[in-house]
């Protein structure tokens, strides 16, 4: 159990609350496992109570200033808790946490601080915040809760400072690729991505590349390059530059096409739990960095959470490309977000499953389908990181942020019209 100032305690609530949007504003999506009006009514409270319950004790981590994570923490729920509810107290949480944030620009690098030392790997370790500011891919997905607080509190500092940092990664992360990758019917440029960027605190000069959870320092780690699709793809939303379009289109597509030139030992055959129909899958479930070797069993480490993450960086592209009429784009990049998504559930969809059981009080109670097997996840086949140089390798587990974005993709195509 993590505790509550852990950068992942957000996305079990988001999650909670992601079902409880798909209910109140899409109740027909749930028809085929919703038995009646009674069991919805039910089912809607019982997920605001948890919802509630897990999200309300979050509040108070919004003045943490020791973390560049609070997009994490907050947006997924507590954005939620406002559009749904009109609840006051989550959009004051979410300004608190943004302007929180804020206080890890810094105007000499232009960037906001993502850690304040790195001392987790077993050697190479980076301290003295005066010499040393670190800057990692992830930052790109927490810039949301800067924009948002923006807009709702009229603090324009909050969005300059998202947007000065996002430019400071296209220039110090991304790294442009070969010309050769590039996909049929694609000209832009391809960008694969580095993790963590030192920088020097006085000058802004970079002094490192490095990773610290993928394979190496020069390797393509599969979840970074997701974080960076999404937030890129975001970013452009907010901001409407197109330099950050561009680079999130040019981050899918290396995304796509180190998938689908992975070795031929991604493809697994399955079979359906539901049809019983046998198949291959696997192909567009990423590995968990695509320079890695495969382990000597030959059974690929793969990354669910990298592949959930990049599928809905795949949705917000084409709402991007949708708003410069650019139709038939964005419908391929809404594919190549299905497509990642069937194949990962087709894949690592946990076939240990729970369902809800009405009680003899009128509510729901969560059960196994079959008694005592059970997964405390909805995908597994995630990796937390597998470098050598880790402390301690996590992988082929579930991730609670897999999940997140497993539900959030569902959302957004509802919210789009699309399913």
């Amino acid at each position: 159990m993590k505790p509550v100032d852990f950068w992942t305690c957000g996305f079990f609530p988001g999650s909670l609350y992601a079902l409880s949007e798909r209910i109140n504003l899409h109740p027909l999506s749930l028809a085929s496992t919703v038995e009646n009006g009674a069991t919805l009514t039910a089912l809607r409270g019982c997920l605001e109570k948890l919802g509630r319950a897990w999200s309300d004790p979050i509040h108070g981590e919004a003045r943490l200033t020791n973390t560049h994570d609070l997009g994490f923490i907050m947006m997924p729920h507590m954005r939620r808790r406002w559009e749904m509810y009109h609840d006051q107290a989550a959009l004051d949480t979410i300004i608190t946490a943004a302007c929180s944030l804020y206080t890890r620009f810094d105007a000499r690098p232009a960037a906001i601080r993502s850690w304040d030392e790195m001392v987790w790997t077993k050697e190479g370790h980076v301290t003295g915040m005066d010499e040393n500011f670190i800057v990692i891919i992830d930052s790109m997905c927490n810039l949301e809760l800067l924009y948002y607080a923006a807009a709702h509190s009229c603090q324009a500092h909050l969005a300059r400072a998202a947007t000065a940092h996002a430019r400071k990664l296209l220039r110090s992360h991304l790294r442009p690729e070969s010309k050769s990758h590039r996909r049929q019917g694609y000209s832009g440029t391809l960008y694969s991505t580095h993790h963590m960027v030192v920088f020097d605190t006085q000058t802004g000069v970079i002094k490192q590349r490095r990773t610290c959870q993928g394979y190496s320092d020069s390797s393509t780690w599969a979840r970074g390059q997701a974080w960076a699709i999404l937030g890129f793809a975001q970013t452009y939303l907010w901001t409407g530059c197109a330099e950050f379009l561009d680079a999130a289109c040019g981050l899918a597509q290396y995304f796509l096409h180190r998938m689908e030139t992975s070795p031929p030992e991604v493809e697994v055959a399955v079979t359906s739990p539901d049809t019983g129909q046998s198949g291959t899958s696997g192909r567009y479930v990423p590995l968990w960095d695509f320079d890695a070797p495969l382990p000597d069993d030959g059974v690929p480490i793969r990354d669910t959470s990298a592949a959930t993450c990049a599928a809905n960086g795949m949705l917000v592209i084409a709402e991007g490309l949708q708003r410069n009429g650019r139709y038939e784009a964005a419908g391929e990049y809404i594919e190549y977000g299905k497509l990642i998504i069937r194949d990962t559930l087709a894949l690592s969809l946990a076939g240990e499953r729970a369902q809800l059981v009405a009680n003899s009080a009128g509510g729901l109670t969560g059960a196994d389908v079959i008694q005592g097997l059970r997964f405390d996840g909805i995908l597994k086949n995630a990796t937390v990181a597998n470098n050598g140089m880790c402390c301690q390798r996590l992988y082929d587990h579930g991730l609670v942020y897999a999940d997140y974005f497993l539900l959030e993709f569902g959302n957004r195509l509802l919210r789009m019209g699309l399913a």
